[in-house]
Formats: C-alpha cells, structure tokens, sequence
C-alpha cells in the first residue's frame, strides 16, 4: 500500500490506524506549501487535490473515513471496530461529526475561499475558528469520549481520526487546558507505539 499524506493533515489519522493494524505500507509525503497536491500528477491519483489517497491493488481511495474502514476490514485481528453494533455505530457517530463539523471549524482558518470569495468573508471565518473549535471540545467531552478513548478501554478508529483533529487545537486558539478530558486522551494515545512510530516518522 501507498499512502499519500502532508504533514499534520487529517491524513496522519490513516497512518497511525496502518501502524495500529500492522500494516506494512509506503508514506509519500506532499509539499502542501509548494502546492503539490494541486500539480496534474497528483491531480491522477486524486482529482480532488486533497490527501489522503491510499493506493492498494484494488485501486485508489481516497476520504479519510472510507480509508480507516478500509484498514479495519482488511485487519479484523486488529479491533478497530467493535463487534457489537451500537458500539460501532457510536464509534461512527464521533467520525462523523469529526468529518462533517470539526473538520470543517478547523478548515475555515485556511480555507475560506471553498466558502466565499471576499476575502473579508474569510476573516470573519477566521475569527470564528477558537470559538467553533471550542464548542468542538465541549461537545467532544460530553458526548464523545466515554472513557480514556472513545468508546471508553478500547482504541478505536474514532480515536485516531480525534487524535489528529485534536493535534490541532492549540493553533485553532482552543484553550486546551479548560478541556482536561482531551489532554488525558492525547496521552493516551501518544502513549502507544502507532503514534510514535508517525511522529519519529516527522507526519506529526
């Protein structure tokens, strides 16, 4: 497998679950900044011009959540999925929300021109981003962590989609102190192998 990645993205969620697996695979890195993932070479590997992308010997995919399944189903020895159904479907209801509201509170720092043109619409994105993230965080330690990790003893792919997410707070202005739910879970999983074998790797 190759896997397509920039540094600090949410695409380091699909390495940290390949190393939790077991999986062997190749990382290749993209210069986000120098606008490699928007060159026609890239652009053949994944139209939309975002990582990640995992090639595999059915093809390409591409989405972070489809990705983690991916590893998951090809991996059952590995649990990162529950095998009771309401787990599972908890576990998906974190991936979700990280994929279609947290996600999107961080990308309005950077990314306001997927939204608006005016580039005054854009600071006012980007003055909502600690706020959004926040609530982010709230929510998350509410509803979301049920114990050290998301579904409570057991590392799931939940966590290593929220640990990324998470690795981004402190440059969002999240005041990450207030939140110590959130600092027991990034320990936790920087206490295990597959996120230290993605930071010595420099993907972190």
């Amino acid at each position: 497998m190759q896997l397509y990645y920039a540094p600090r993205t949410i695409s380091v969620a699909v390495a940290i679950a390949l190393e939790e697996a077991g999986l062997e695979y190749e990382a290749i890195k993209l210069d986000f900044a120098g606008g490699e993932q928007t060159k026609p070479a890239y652009k053949q590997i994944n139209p939309k011009g975002r990582v990640p992308a995992l090639v595999v010997d059915g093809g390409i995919l591409t989405e972070t959540g489809a990705l983690l399944d991916y590893i998951a189903a090809v991996a059952p020895q590995a649990g990162l999925v529950p095998s009771d159904p309401i787990m599972a479907a908890r576990m998906r209801e974190v991936m979700y929300y990280l994929a279609s509201t947290m996600h999107v509170n961080h990308a309005h720092k950077m990314r306001g021109e997927r939204w608006a043109d005016k580039k005054s619409s854009w600071q006012d994105m980007q003055g909502k981003v600690a706020q959004t993230m926040t609530a982010s965080c709230d929510y998350i330690c509410s509803n979301g962590l049920r114990g050290p990790f998301v579904l409570g003893d057991e590392v799931s792919l939940a966590d290593v989609y929220l640990y990324v997410v998470c690795s981004w707070l402190e440059g969002d202005g999240v005041d990450v102190a207030t939140f110590p739910k959130i600092i027991a879970f990034r320990e936790a999983m920087e206490a295990r192998a597959s996120v230290q074998a993605v930071r010595a790797a420099g993907m972190l």
